[in-house]
């Protein structure tokens, strides 16, 4: 006997059964399926063959893989009684329920008294389905793995792309061959860390940013996570995410995943990308203020470091607002005895030496300047060296003779003691003054996974978020250490990278677009010679690469001579011309033949106008560039294309262009079949190409 269930969409179709009351599994998921499709039959015409050497049946890639019906890949639950006994757990379908976009299921294995719900819940605006497991049972049990609702993978696959990286160099793509076994992930930093986010895309064969199938996964889960994508003996393929394994160190009578976030797309990889960005936009972000513009943000980190002084800063400040900047942010060593990162974190009181009046007088100043005023924290991390640590060294996570990370420990989050101090440390400088954003930082990885450090940190967000609902929160972990959807339920901005180097930047952020819209990703334009990779480039390329994004600026804004002043003010104005229409809009990867341009589209939600930024990051192979093909747009429509920096064309571009020009006029059609040629450029430059629909 075979029961069937299905979620659908106008996109997609996700369908499950059940045969002979085990577990369900997942039959189909891809595009639509008529309404009156026979699932059951669907169901039986997709039973694997059973041949020599095998089993006299297939075990089910359910839900929740069981190794105690033989199933011969990686399980989707380990757990151990109180005692250590080990558990093969074999569910048995108790019930379903089922609205039009909602589908819960509930399995109970009776002779160990455990329940497993697996609860799916799609966005018909989004084509986002968001999915969590949940365990319990009669008594305290020891976790040791439990997958969100397992899915498979499709079998015209030829590769998986997954996402590594680096302090300065988050967002890798990395593109993995299938073949029998596992591609195994596994992020035990206790954070979302720069070396594994925690994302998959598996696009089908032939897919391309433009064209194509592909499916795309991200686990929503600011702490230690596991992925697996497994080809099992028999050909089929498992995708898998939770929490890292042993993260849940105490017994318990109930254990819940993360939210697993999936995606189909029948439009290449940014059918996924697009659908990622408006879910975290529309759905997960709570904005501080609806229909705000995004501020131009000045932070002084890489203008003054620690060395904080009044009349210098007011400086600064001065001359960023003049260049365009709403916001002001004083970023570390405003606090303790903070004179280098050795000291003082935790202690979250305002240094008498830099600021002997309080903070007031800066921020007042800075409010003058028709900016607003934000501030830097680390709250889950402590100095050693710190009035906190010496009266409290137990609030430390971890060995007393732990190696420390930028010389700090963490604090342990799970402690309410530790959360109601850092509330009250913090909350007192938000009811003083009129602050309205927090740079939010973690710049170490713990001393061992715990997701009850996770859950700490995000309660100390939640409380902070509902008694200061005004005040917005940036996500920032030595950069892009912990971006996630599970951070971004409680932050409103994800500092992508401590990396101001715009040519590194071009590359993470064309990456991170795959799971990241403009309005939350921080961008800004950094000195003239980059402090992190000592590369020196050009101002405008510069300051086009932080238009791209959520634009600010983090650099001494005294070095810049006038021309360089007037290109940053001109993209900056630009940036607040755009910025409505650009916030709302799709982040589009395009398809460049020449493999030294990055290039992206963004395409308004009504698709009355884009953008079109073309980056040059090295030199071409060939001498002429090659026609670069646009996407989405209407095909009988007409277009008005313009290149926005036209001036900026080397004295090396000597051909006569249309588009150096004046505005050129082509139907969608020719722009998505034919494409645009572009003036010859150097390397590490930036074309910008706007488009309006007549």
């Amino acid at each position: 006997m075979t029961e069937c269930w299905r979620l659908d969409d106008a996109r997609q179709t996700l369908a499950l059964a059940s045969t002979n009351g085990r577990c369900p599994q997942v039959i189909y998921w891809g595009a639509p399926l008529p309404p009156g499709e026979d699932l059951c039959a669907l169901s039986d015409v997709s039973t694997l063959d059973v041949t020599g050497g095998m089993l006299d049946q297939n075990p089910d890639l359910s839900l929740c893989p069981e190794a105690a019906r033989s199933f011969p890949g990686q399980p989707g639950l380990i757990v151990r009684d109180r005692d250590g006994t080990p558990f093969l757990p074999k569910f048995r379908l108790d019930h379903v329920t089922q609205s039009e976009l909602t589908l819960t299921v509930t399995c109970v294995d009776a002779a160990n008294q455990l329940t497993y719900v697996a609860e799916f819940t799609l966005d018909a605006d989004t084509h986002v389905i968001a999915m969590t497991a949940r365990l319990s049972a009669d008594r305290p049990l020891h976790l040791h793995w439990l997958a969100a609702p397992v899915l498979p993978a499709p079998q015209h696959s030829e590769e998986m792309i997954d996402f590594a990286g680096r302090w300065c160099g988050e967002f890798q793509m990395n593109r993995t061959a299938w073949s029998p076994g596992i591609r195994y992930r596994e992020n035990r930093t206790g954070r979302t860390g720069h070396e594994h986010f925690p994302g998959l895309v598996v696009p089908c064969k032939g897919a391309t940013n433009t064209a194509g199938e592909a499916y795309a996964f991200h686990y929503g889960w600011s702490g230690g996570h596991r992925m697996i994508a497994e080809e099992l003996p028999d050909g089929r393929r498992q995708i898998q995410f939770g929490h890292a394994a042993r993260m849940e160190t105490a017994a318990a009578t109930e254990f819940r995943t993360a939210p697993l976030y999936a995606v189909y797309s029948c439009d290449g990889l940014n059918g996924c990308a697009v659908s990622f960005q408006r879910h975290v936009r529309d759905r997960i972000v709570s904005w501080t203020e609806t229909g705000r513009p995004r501020p131009v943000h000045y932070n002084c980190w890489e203008a003054v470091y620690f060395k904080h002084d009044l009349p210098v800063l007011k400086d600064i400040a001065t001359r960023a607002a003049a260049l365009g900047a709403e916001r002001f942010v004083l970023d570390d060593g405003w606090f303790g005895q903070r004179d280098d990162d050795t000291s003082s974190l935790s202690d979250w009181e305002v240094d008498p030496r830099k600021y002997p009046d309080g903070l007031g007088p800066l921020i007042d100043f800075i409010h003058a300047q028709d900016m607003s005023f934000g501030i830097w924290f680390e709250p889950e991390m402590i100095n050693p060296n710190s009035n906190i640590h010496r009266a409290h060294p137990h609030w430390a996570l971890g060995a007393e003779d732990q190696i420390l990370g930028r010389q700090q420990k963490a604090l342990n989050m799970a402690l309410p003691e530790v959360r109601d101090f850092l509330y009250q440390r913090i909350s007192a400088l938000l009811s003083a003054h009129p602050i309205d954003y927090i740079k939010w930082d973690h710049n170490r990885v713990l001393p061992m996974p715990d997701a009850a450090q996770t859950r700490g940190s995000y309660a100390l967000m939640d409380r902070l978020r509902a008694d200061f609902p005004h005040v917005e929160i940036e996500s920032c972990a030595s950069g892009g250490g912990r971006i996630d959807f599970g951070i971004l339920h409680r932050t409103q901005r994800v500092w992508l990278s401590d990396s101001n180097d715009a040519l590194e930047r071009l590359k993470m952020q064309h990456n991170a677009a795959l799971f990241l819209p403009s309005c939350v990703t921080g961008s800004h334009v950094g000195p003239r010679k980059c402090h992190t990779s000592g590369r020196i480039l050009d101002i405008e390329f510069r300051a086009w690469v932080a238009a791209q994004r959520h634009m600010g600026f983090e650099m001494d804004p005294r070095e810049l001579t006038d021309e360089e002043a007037d290109v940053l003010r001109d993209v900056s104005q630009w940036w607040k011309n755009n910025r409505d229409w650009m916030d709302t809009g799709d982040i589009l990867r395009l398809d460049a033949a020449d493999p030294s341009v990055i290039a992206e589209q963004q395409l308004a939600r009504n698709g009355g106008q884009f953008v079109v930024f073309v980056g040059k990051s090295g030199t071409s192979d060939q001498i002429a560039p090659r026609p670069l093909r646009l996407t989405r747009l209407e095909p009988e429509a007409r277009y008005e294309v313009s290149l926005r920096n036209r001036k900026a064309a080397s004295h090396l571009s000597r051909g006569s262009l249309a588009l150096k020009d004046g505005p050129v006029t082509l139907s969608g059609a020719a722009l998505m079949q034919n494409g645009l040629t572009l003036p010859w450029s150097f390397p590490e430059s930036m074309w910008v190409l706007e488009g309006r629909r007549l």
